[in-house]
């Protein structure tokens, strides 16, 4: 059963050919078996997986459908998950147990999904390699040596290993889409707002956003229509009807624009990456698409307008740990401040560490306009720039990450490279916009992700357009070695 993507398994348990709850052992089963190779899952909650795939069997005897109702699920370890701990990868949350669930984790329970456990990921999701968390990192498994991408690494490992059918990330900067690509699989970052972000924990509120993370197009369509919706809770929530993206799936390319920016395709990008994505655009010819060059001449600007606007909203959201309210607190302190020093000082890691100091610095007195204002107008340019694209194509494609997944310890002495490993990335969360990252070869026996970027609210054409390639090749449905 862990060979079946989430269409497979909602025909097999709609015809009855196996149950919830069979399918919830065998993923638990695997879990066990596999996951202490991978360090890819950090909680397991058996026992409520279990009651939750009877309570889905119950529902289907009862007459109840639908594409989602008893298929596993495993949640990034960002989202509160009620009567679980979420640690969002942080010694400072390590005992925290959520009161509530967020709003994508009641969505998905709503439609039937089995909650099955938390993924590990960076600490609060700041890294590109899942080599933050408290818990060690997380490993990939088409190389045990190799990282598997970050923030979302453990979700995008436990999919490529088939631990789970499906796992939630976000994605701030990246952090679906490009794990996703160092581990074989798929993922998508919605436009901003399409996905609420009640009970995710805050990185930086402007850039978050939650996404499904899958082996196909067409398992991202299922999962975003269960997830995406209106959420009065959230401001950001954007009160938007949801398509049935799964509809739309195989409508031809016929005609399609896409779009090659010319600042994708130089100095920095591997050669075997770039030959595996010349290789996906050609196939997007043969099915009829039209390929022309795109500017996005602010490109370069991505990296450091990120790296002031996302720590600073960093330091302003991660204020709230102060050893008070919940959360880690040291041990004997001598008074308030010391035990507000301490506290921090021990429950932070020292990329967390690195991004509060460079926030508030950015954020200081005297420091303000010429930092955090100056970035977010260079930020307008951006998105002003995928605008003007979006005049003359309707979809961007280029690469997911310079590189394919790198070693374990090879970036981190450098925080710098390891920032760079979002170079791609960065710049659509700045403009709030959909993209998505598909397999779309290999490179040294390690996957290649193809990165399509849309315009606003235009998931849909994303979805289409990947689920179109996935029928042509096979990227997708490779399994790495041990994990068959």
């Amino acid at each position: 059963m862990h060979e079946k993507t989430i269409a497979e398994l909602a025909a097999g348990l709609a015809a009855g050919t196996f149950s919830s709850l069979e399918l919830t052992r065998s993923c638990l089963e695997r879990i066990e078996r596999l996951n202490p190779e991978l360090n890819a899952v950090v909680t397991v909650d058996a026992e409520g997986a279990l009651e939750a795939a009877r309570r889905a069997d119950e529902r289907r005897a009862n007459g109840e459908s639908g594409p989602l109702l008893g298929v596993p699920v495993l949640h990034k370890d960002i989202f509160c998950t009620r009567g679980m701990r979420t640690s969002c990868g942080s010694r400072m949350l390590d005992s925290f147990v959520a009161p509530y669930d967020a709003h994508v984790v009641e969505r998905l329970r709503e439609a039937g999904a089995v909650t099955l456990g938390k993924t590990n990921m960076d600490e609060f999701a700041m890294g590109s390699s899942n080599e933050t968390s408290f818990y060690g990192p997380a490993r990939n498994p088409w190389d045990a040596d190799a990282v598997p991408g970050g923030s979302s690494g453990g979700s995008a490992a436990a999919v490529a290993a088939r631990l789970a059918p499906a796992a939630t990330g976000t994605d701030t900067g990246g952090s679906i889409r490009q794990p996703a690509a160092m581990c074989g699989i798929s993922g998508l970052k919605p436009t901003y707002g399409r996905v609420s972000r009640y009970g995710m924990i805050a990185f930086a509120s402007s850039l978050d956003q939650g996404g499904p993370m899958a082996r196909s197009a067409e398992d991202l369509a299922l999962l975003l229509e269960g997830m995406a919706g209106f959420d009065w809770r959230d401001s950001t929530s954007v009160d938007r009807a949801v398509p049935r993206y799964v509809e739309g799936l195989d409508g031809p390319l016929d005609g399609l624009r896409i779009g090659l920016p010319r600042e994708y395709f130089g100095d920095g990008l591997d050669g075997t990456v770039a030959a595996a994505l010349d290789a996906a655009i050609e196939e997007y010819r043969r099915l009829g698409a039209q390929v022309r060059e795109v500017s996005l001449p602010n490109t370069h600007l991505a990296v450091p307008v990120y790296y002031v606007i996302a720590p600073a909203e960093a330091s302003s959201n991660l204020a709230r740990y102060d050893g008070v309210r919940f959360g880690y607190r040291c041990e004997n302190p001598r008074d308030l401040e010391d035990m507000y020093k301490r506290s921090r000082g021990e429950g932070f890691g020292a990329e967390v560490k690195r991004r509060i100091m460079v926030g508030t610095y950015a954020l200081s007195a005297g420091y303000y306009d010429a930092y955090y204002l100056k970035a977010q107008q260079v930020r307008r340019l951006i998105r002003d720039d995928f605008l003007k694209a979006f005049e003359e194509v309707d979809v961007i494609m280029g690469p997911t990450a310079p590189t394919a997944a790198f070693n374990i310890g090879e970036k981190t002495a450098d925080p710098v490279q390891m920032y760079l490993s979002d170079v791609y990335t960065l710049a659509v969360n700045l403009a709030g916009l959909p993209a998505l990252s598909i397999p779309a070869g290999q490179a040294n026996g390690r996957p290649v992700g193809l990165q399509i970027i849309g315009s606003y609210f235009d998931e849909g054409r994303l979805l289409n357009a990947a689920h179109r390639f996935q029928q042509a090749t096979d990227w997708h449905a490779a399994v790495p070695g041990g994990f068959e």
